[in-house]
């Protein structure tokens, strides 16, 4: 598999991409104007307590208040199952860790379980867990690496530190030397003494720890042994990046590359127009087949539909076969939209158990690739595959773009012919309240032409029945829904 990572970067915004085969697979975006916070520490303050929902609203110094449920607060053994009143109060200050962006009109989420990642481990201060990432699966690998850590651990209680903290093995590590894994080690504990220190200090309300920019955590997270190239369009981006792998993932040096060319680096693998495409709710399938995606706040619904495919043996065959590539479309979907939380998928329905089994199949295996968590809960008893995909920040849609104006976010238009009636309906509604001499209609070309010619039977026996005349003008910068009626 070949896989690269372009950046692009303008003092604007940060986009990178990363592409496996030729095809785009992930899109990261983040603007200077609105920066992500994930992975943030900060002191806040908590605001306000809500015991009928076990959780609190705490002030960090953002625009909305951000969220924390009593599971997300760090306990002692003694306090584990008291209810959040006990644990928390108004005015109290608290040192969180921000879990979620806030996304749509929820405010940011938040975690007291501190976790640090550097390249090889992520710190968990007030934890003495070793984890290993699930998808290091060799056991000796996975032992290996277990004991590495645990070394260096009793090493630095032997030497009087009590607090060493817990520790996750990334997936990067395998294979990783021992001398790598202790400078990671080492520095993640210089930095917690550094931000204790801080903490102590600071004021309610205020940044404690900040995540590194966009296009060093895409190399700290995303440059694993297969991206064979990372290309980046901005020679100062590029020498900082050189930098910052020379220090912290040595081995990948070679593989950075400025790219000074005249073509816009997205377009070395159409990755504007994919990420144009990716906004849309259709998404075509080679056998002729589409998928539609919806998104709500609640959920993601996908729709597999057979469309122009036909199949040459039989119906089963055809379905079979575009729940196949459906499966795995939607995998890559879902990484390149960044789509979050509940997702229900509605395959087509399959009469044979061992299709069905297979296109789950498929579909988990195509899930194994993503850098998000995601899990399939199976088929419900209506034939629909439920799954969740982890939600940390706003998905593409969202980054890029913004409920409709005139539609409010219905995603749909009223017809011109409603709009006439609704314009019959508000002249008998003036007719009746005010004395006029005639009615001047202001509205969109389509709904003039509709009252003009279609409607104009109508219009004319209105005309009788109120006895006034009626006129109409178009309003080039109406929308099809917006119009005046103006007393003449």
């Amino acid at each position: 598999m070949s896989e690269e990572i372009l950046i692009n970067f303008t003092p604007m915004e940060t986009r990178v991409a990363v592409v496996e085969n030729g095809m785009l697979q992930e899109v990261y975006i983040e603007r200077a104007a609105k920066l992500g916070i994930v992975g943030n520490i900060y002191k806040g303050k908590v605001v306000r307590v809500l015991p009928g929902m076990q959780a609190a609203f705490v002030d960090i110094g953002l625009e909305r208040a951000a969220f924390i449920h009593t599971a997300d607060i760090r306990t002692s053994k003694e306090d584990e199952n008291k209810p959040i009143s006990q644990l928390l109060r108004e005015g109290q200050a608290l040192v969180v860790q921000v879990t979620k962006d806030p996304i749509g009109s929820k405010g940011a989420r938040l975690t007291t379980q501190i976790s640090i990642p550097s390249r090889y481990l992520v710190y968990m201060p007030y934890s003495e867990h070793i984890g290993i990432s699930q998808r290091i699966e060799d056991e000796q690998e996975r032992e290996r690496l277990r004991n590495c850590v645990q070394q260096h651990l009793d090493l630095l209680r032997e030497g009087g530190q009590t607090d060493v903290g817990g520790f996750i093995v990334r997936t990067v590590a395998e294979g990783a030397r021992e001398t790598d894994l202790l400078k990671d080690l080492k520095y993640l504990h210089r930095l917690w003494q550094n931000l204790q220190q801080h903490m102590e200090a600071a004021k309610p309300t205020t940044v404690i720890y900040e995540d590194l920019p966009l296009y060093m955590r895409i190399l700290r997270d995303l440059a694993t042994p297969e991206v064979e190239k990372i290309r980046i369009d901005s020679r100062e981006t590029y020498q900082k990046a050189g930098e910052f792998v020379s220090k912290l993932i040595p081995e990948i040096v070679d593989r950075l590359e400025y790219y000074p060319g005249e073509r816009p680096i997205f377009d070395l693998y159409n990755v504007e127009d994919e990420i144009q495409r990716a906004l849309g709710r259709k998404v075509p399938l080679k056998s002729g087949g589409y998928l539609i995606f919806d998104q709500t706040e609640a959920m993601t619904t996908v729709d597999v539909n057979t469309g122009a495919f036909v199949g040459h043996r039989n119906l089963e065959e055809t379905i079979f076969k575009t729940n196949l590539e459906a499966a795995t479309a939607i995998g890559r979907q879902l990484r390149l939209r960044n789509l979050g939380g509940i997702i229900i998928l509605d395959f087509i329905d399959m009469e044979d158990p061992e299709h069905q089994r297979q296109v789950l199949r498929t579909l988990e295996k195509v899930l194994e690739k993503d850098h998000v968590k995601c899990k399939v809960t199976g088929v419900s008893e209506l034939g629909l595959v439920e799954m969740t995909r982890k939600r940390t920040r706003e998905s593409l849609e969202q980054v890029l773009c913004e409920p409709c104006a005139v539609c409010q976010g219905r995603g749909m238009l009223k017809t011109p012919e409603t709009v006439c009636y609704e314009i019959f309906r508000d002249i008998l509604r003036q007719h009746r309240a005010y004395n006029t001499e005639s009615y001047l209609v202001l509205a969109n070309q389509a709904v003039v032409d509709k009252l003009l010619d279609e409607e104009s039977d109508r219009v004319a026996e209105l005309e009788a029945f109120i006895e006034k005349t009626i006129r109409f003008q178009i309003e080039p910068l109406y929308t099809i829904e917006q119009f005046d009626v103006v007393l003449r």
